[in-house]
């Protein structure tokens, strides 16, 4: 049998090697193809896929084994849990492939997209620039087909036009920018806020009127500064809680 293929994912020396390396894990465990195996590589041949230690490894791994994502099995190997999906709380501690991983494991749906004028609480982040294309997409629970969340991406004209919104229906937006598109991305910028849910969101995530919302609000920027994406998601108040660690060096 074929072991499954991870993503590649670039160190940053800052953060817990194997707190990246169990994030990059988890955002390709939870973004798999239908048809991939389920079967991972060895500790050892993860490890050098990732290029860290052994014990590093085992540690991603102990954290993946600890979520339900994963099972290890002596002396047969550790495999991907069929029914593996991503659970709440997220704890995140600042890496892109957390952010990916965040956003991964659930069925997507692209609602559409097309140019649009900048939207006036926007406009600070796409300065001289008249349009963007925007892309609406909803979430829902792979098992249950509950929706979770709805979101909207306001995204820069000259990338969108290499963006295949089938990809949306796979990857997060995140992913489909950085290892599609190929922007270098620098940092993304996260708020969020409570709010209460409008007509609009109220009907797609089947809430009631008003009802507790999460609104989440990131801004992504490339190495040049510039912001290439503007991420609006609304989020089920009940159905999730976000938990952010600082860590003193």
């Amino acid at each position: 049998m074929t072991a499954f293929a991870p993503d590649s994912l670039v160190l940053n020396r800052k953060l817990p090697l194997w707190y990246q390396v169990s994030q990059s894990l988890r955002a390709s465990i939870l973004g798999r193809t239908p048809d991939a195996s389920l079967r991972l590589p060895t500790e050892e041949q993860l490890a050098a896929h990732y290029g860290v230690s052994v014990l590093t490894m085992r540690q991603a791994l102990k954290e993946l084994e600890e979520e339900g994502l994963i099972s290890r099995h002596r002396r047969r190997g550790t495999f991907i849990e069929p029914g593996a999906r991503r659970s709440t709380p997220r704890r995140l501690l600042g890496s892109i492939d957390a952010i990916v991983a965040q956003q991964s494991g659930e069925r997507t749906t692209v609602l559409g997209h097309g140019s649009e004028p900048v939207p006036g609480e926007l406009a600070e982040f796409f300065p001289g620039v008249p349009e963007v294309v925007a892309y609406r997409r909803l979430r829902s629970d792979g098992e249950s087909g509950e929706p979770t969340n709805w979101a909207e991406n306001a995204v820069l004209p000259e990338l969108a036009a290499t963006i295949d919104p089938a990809d949306l229906e796979r990857w997060p937006m995140t992913k489909v920018l950085r290892d599609v598109v190929g922007v270098r991305i620098s940092r993304i910028t996260d708020t969020v806020e409570a709010r209460l849910a409008d007509p609009e969101t109220a009907g797609l995530l089947q809430v009631p009127l008003l009802s507790p919302i999460l609104h989440y609000t990131g801004v992504t920027y490339d190495e040049d500064g510039r912001v290439v994406d503007v991420a609006r998601i609304r989020y089920r108040g009940d159905r999730f809680s976000f938990t952010v660690t600082v860590e003193a060096h």
